[in-house]
C-alpha cells in the first residue's frame, strides 16, 4: 500500500519528519497529511478545506504537492472550480480515510482492552460503527441485529446510511472508508471491489405482487424500480414473456408496494421488499425457477479484525434466515 502512517525512514533506518520518495524507502503520509487529502477531496477546493480543518490554503496547497512528490502521482485536477480528485487521487482518499479510521478504532479498542465486557469474558466493545445500507434492509433486516448487538455492547454507537444499491451502491461506501460494514446484494455478476470481504447472510426469492383478489394479475402494467432486477435475475426477467416494459418507475421499493396496493399495477419484489405488505395485495409465488438474490455483509480486511465489526456479524448472522 502506497500510503503509510509516520515518518519517511531513510536506508540508513534513521528516521526523518518528511523525506523525500526519492531514494529513501516506500512513500509514507502522516496522519494530517491524509486529513488534508480527504478533506479537499470532500469539500472540493483547497480554500474549502482549508477552511473545514482550521489552516491557511498555503498550507493546504504545500501539503497536496508534498504528498504528490512522496507518491509520484498527481492527485488532484485544479481549475477555477476547485480541485477534483483523479483517479490516483480517489484511490489515496479512499485508503486514507481507511488507515484514520483505524485511528479512531485503535482508541476505542485500547480503551475496552481489559475493561470487560458485558459478561466479563472480554474486552469491551465501544466507539462508533458505521454501517451502510439500502433501504429495505435498514428497515427489516438491521434492526433487530442492532437491537441485540447494543444489549451485548451499549458503548457501541451504530450510524446507518442508507444507500441507493446502484452504481457502486454499500460496497462504494466501503471501499471508499465511508463506512465499516455494508449490507449488500452479492452472487451477481459485478464485482465487489478489490480487496473487500464479504459472507451471505440470507438468500431470498422473488415474488409476484399484485392488487388483492385481481383474476389475472400478469396482465397489469409492471411497477419497478432502479435497485430491482439486478445482474442475478437479468436472465430470468429476458425468459419471460409475459413481463411487460415497466410503465412506471418509482423510487424505491415502498413506492412501488403501495402503488400496487392502489390498483396501479403488478411488480415483481423480492422478500425483505414484502415485508411492508399489507391486506391491499397478494403475492404469488413464481415457481421452482423463480430468480433468488443473495444479501449479506461487506468490510474491508481491516475493519474485520475489530471488535465492534465482528460483533455485529455475529449479530446479524444469529437472526438470518
Amino acid at each position: 500500500m502506497a500510503a503509510g502512517i509516520g515518518g519517511t525512514r531513510t536506508s540508513t533506518g534513521t528516521s526523518t519528519g518528511t523525506g523525500s520518495a526519492r531514494g529513501s524507502g516506500p512513500a509514507e503520509l502522516a496522519p494530517q497529511e491524509l486529513r488534508i487529502l480527504v478533506a479537499v477531496a470532500e469539500t472540493g477546493g483547497f480554500s474549502a478545506a482549508a477552511v473545514r480543518l482550521g489552516l491557511t490554503q498555503s498550507a493546504v496547497s504545500h501539503s497536496v504537492r508534498g504528498s504528490e512528490a512522496k507518491l509520484g502521482a498527481v492527485l488532484f485536477e485544479r481549475g477555477r472550480g476547485g480541485a477534483s480528485p483523479t483517479r490516483a487521487g480517489e484511490r489515496a482518499v479512499a485508503l486514507g480515510r481507511r488507515i484514520l479510521r483505524l485511528y479512531e478504532v485503535l482508541g476505542a479498542e485500547v480503551r475496552g482492552a481489559g475493561r470487560g465486557g458485558p459478561a466479563a469474558g472480554g474486552d469491551a466493545v465501544e466507539g462508533v460503527l458505521r454501517i451502510a445500507a439500502f433501504r429495505s434492509a435498514a428497515l427489516h433486516l438491521l434492526p433487530p441485529a442492532l437491537e441485540r448487538l447494543t444489549a451485548r455492547h451499549p458503548g457501541i454507537r451504530p450510524e446507518v446510511r442508507v444507500v441507493r444499491e446502484l452504481g457502486a451502491g454499500t460496497a462504494g461506501e466501503v471501499a471508499a472508508g465511508r463506512a465499516d460494514l455494508g449490507i449488500a446484494t452479492l452472487g451477481g455478476s459485478d464485482e465487489l471491489p478489490a480487496g473487500l470481504l464479504a459472507g451471505v447472510l440470507r438468500e431470498e426469492a422473488y415474488a409476484l405482487v399484485h392488487p388483492a383478489g385481481h383474476p389475472d394479475p400478469k396482465s397489469l402494467p409492471l411497477l419497478d424500480w432502479d435497485e430491482n432486477c439486478g445482474s442475478y435475475t437479468r436472465a430470468w426477467w429476458r425468459a419471460q414473456d409475459w413481463i411487460p416494459c415497466a410503465t412506471v418507475k418509482a423510487e424505491d421499493d415502498g413506492m412501488v408496494l403501495t402503488m400496487v396496493g392502489r390498483g396501479l399495477g403488478m411488480a415483481i419484489l423480492p422478500e425483505l421488499s414484502l415485508c411492508e405488505a399489507t391486506e391491499a395485495v397478494d403475492i404469488t409465488d413464481l415457481g421452482p425457477l423463480r430468480p433468488v438474490r443473495q444479501v449479506g455483509y461487506v468490510t474491508t480486511p481491516e475493519s474485520a479484525a475489530t471488535l465492534a465489526v465482528r460483533a455485529l456479524i455475529r449479530e446479524l448472522r444469529s437472526g438470518k434466515s
